[in-house]
Parts: C-alpha cells; sequence; structure tokens
C-alpha cells in the first residue's frame, strides 16, 4: 500500500481515467441518445457502468466496510445518472449543436461536476477533511 498521499493521487487518477474510458470509449450511442430520457434503460446503463467502474478505488484506498462501498456506488451511480440528464436536458432545451460555445461550456460544467464527485468519494474513503 503506497503512502496516503500517494494512494490519493492514485485514486484520483484512476477515478480521472476511468471516468474517460466511461464517457468516450465505453458508451455508445444506444447511451448517449438516451441519457435525456428520464428512466430510460441507457442512461441507466451508462450511470451503472461508469458505478461499476469506480469499485477498484476501494482496493487503491484499502477502504473496508461493505455498506460504505455500496453507499459510495449507488452514491455515484445516482450522481452519474443525474448529471448527465441535466446536461442533456438544457442541450435540448436550448438547442445548443457541437458547434455553439455554450455547448462547450455545459459540456465542461458536466464534466466538471463527475470530477467533483470523485473527490466526494475520496474525501469520504479516506477521511481527510478539505
Amino acid at each position: 500500500m503506497p503512502d496516503p498521499a500517494s494512494a490519493i493521487i492514485l485514486a484520483f487518477t484512476y477515478l480521472a481515467v476511468k471516468h474517460m474510458l466511461g464517457d468516450f470509449f465505453l458508451q455508445t450511442p444506444y447511451q448517449f441518445e438516451n441519457k435525456g430520457t428520464y428512466g430510460h434503460p441507457g442512461g441507466l446503463l451508462h450511470a451503472g457502468i461508469h458505478a461499476s467502474l469506480t469499485a477498484p478505488v476501494f482496493w487503491i484506498l484499502a477502504a473496508s466496510g461493505s455498506v460504505m462501498a455500496i453507499a459510495i456506488l449507488a452514491g455515484e451511480f445516482v450522481a452519474h445518472y443525474h448529471i448527465d440528464w441535466l446536461k442533456e436536458q438544457i442541450v435540448k432545451k436550448y438547442a445548443f449543436k457541437v458547434g455553439h460555445s455554450w455547448f462547450w461550456r455545459i459540456l465542461g460544467i458536466d464534466q466538471l461536476l463527475h470530477g467533483l464527485t470523485y473527490v466526494a468519494i475520496i474525501t469520504l474513503l479516506t477521511g481527510v477533511a478539505l
């Protein structure tokens, strides 16, 4: 097990890479075309992939407690699902297209919020106060 600071950096690096994989390599048209429809299986599948890919972070941080692990994974699922759903609602409401600057701003906010969920996960797992 690495020292605590190294473990935190490794955990955040893992979560950043897993996010890139989940959003840009494993996400299929079925997922991204349906994330804006609340409760659609495509959006649920996408959030489920992210939650399941989050699980290995527990090994990096040597986290114990299955209740905490289940709560964190459930929180990741709910947060990821709703962040994506809200992004889709805003993009749809204002008809932002890829060439529009606000499309990229909303996508950037979406990615920031996902990143902040990883800060929250690491904070919960390490007990490090911000």
